[in-house]
């Protein structure tokens, strides 16, 4: 081999290596607007449909008319048309807005905070608890009627049942005063297969229509919507998603790992009991008025972290509008598909968003494993 020159040499130890030609604009970013641009268009037209379809079909400029009517004090032109609307669907369609938005922040942040792509918002055994507190008002009979159960309903049963939940995951997920991913995923795991024993039991002790209101509500329904049931989920949702939009740093840092987050002055096992406590609250508050709504928390953070990227800023906005308008939908053709039945919201959730998730998984896996 013929030696270099020494000018060579020189130039080859100060030259940098030739970069490989860049895309102007990353993926990530060049469709963020787009996505967010889609998505601000879907909310209104998928809220205007929801509240136009059903068994009576209303025109979308009438849905409007009434809507802008009540909010100016008013009423509509058409007393029936005007209390569906208002008083029917409007609450309905914005309660699962709600839901899907709490569900979709929720797994995002517990897949950060315990670096599993499979966490949703019942990893943590939450939903299992508040299932088995609501059912057990649901099945009292006679007991429900009175005392404490009839002061606190169903929905008030299901928050402090997924709340005492929590409590007991955060205790036993503790190792050496320190918050443990793989232990509190394991306790989440362990309470949920107990107390869905004991939601089984309960059921078991009914009869058969009391049994079939006690499934409808663990699958999932916004069938009793009403306005005054909007103000709590809605209020706790929106807290919940605006401090963990302040946190998304501290997310991208602890998405990482334990170590990159610490060496960034990260206090992990505070921030990370935070997160939970957080998460867990935002599920209680949407599980106790819509009951258990499956899969949204595990698509719409996936489908919008391979559109998007994983940085939390962009990645939790957008994913609770995804979740929102999924909701809404699979609560739609709830209504539609097997009228004058009702299908529960999870059946919907499943059929409709299982196919699209795997095509979605298929085409990442070419690219890179899911995140």
């Amino acid at each position: 081999m013929p030696a270099l020159p020494v000018g060579a040499l020189a130039a080859a130890r100060t030259t940098r290596p030739v970069a490989a030609p860049a895309l102007a604009t990353p993926p990530p970013a060049r469709w963020f607007p787009v996505v967010v641009g889609v998505l601000l268009v879907a909310v209104p037209v998928v809220l205007t449909a929801a509240i136009s379809v059903g068994a009576v079909w209303i025109p979308p400029g009438e849905v409007w008319r009434s809507i802008t009517s009540h909010l100016a004090g008013g009423h509509g032109s058409s007393a029936i048309n005007d209390q569906i609307i208002w008083d029917v669907r409007v609450p309905r369609v914005l309660l699962a807005f709600v839901v899907g938005a709490g569900l979709a922040v929720a797994g995002t942040v517990l897949q950060a905070v315990v670096r599993n792509p499979l966490a949703d918002p019942y990893v943590l055994g939450v939903s299992s608890g508040a299932s088995l507190a609501a059912v057990a008002v649901l099945t009292l009979g006679g007991l429900a009627s009175s005392g404490l159960a009839a002061r606190i309903g169903v929905s008030g049963a299901a928050f402090g049942g997924a709340v005492a939940t929590l409590a007991m995951v955060l205790l036993l997920g503790r190792r050496q005063q320190h918050l443990d991913p793989q232990r509190l995923l394991l306790a989440g795991v362990a309470l949920s297969y107990l107390f869905q024993a004991g939601t089984s039991y309960l059921q078991l002790r009914v009869g058969p229509n009391q049994l079939a209101a006690v499934l409808f509500w663990l699958m999932g329904t916004v069938s009793g919507a009403e306005w005054d049931k909007l103000g709590v989920p809605t209020a706790v949702v929106v807290a919940a998603t605006g401090y963990l939009f302040v946190q998304a740093r501290a997310l991208n840092a602890l998405a990482l790992g334990d170590e990159a987050a610490a060496s960034l002055g990260i206090a992990v096992s505070r921030l990370r009991t935070r997160l939970l406590i957080v998460a867990a609250a935002l599920t209680a508050a949407v599980i106790s008025v819509a009951g258990g709504v499956g899969f949204v928390g595990l698509l719409a953070p996936h489908c919008v972290r391979l559109l998007i990227g994983s940085d939390h800023r962009r990645l939790l906005p957008v994913a609770a509008l995804l979740g929102g308008v999924f909701l809404v939908l699979a609560d739609l053709l709830g209504r539609v598909v097997a009228q004058p039945w009702e299908l529960p919201l999870s059946v919907i959730t499943a059929a409709a968003g299982v196919p699209f998730f795997l095509v979605l998984l298929r085409r990442s896996g070419r690219s890179g494993p899911l995140a």
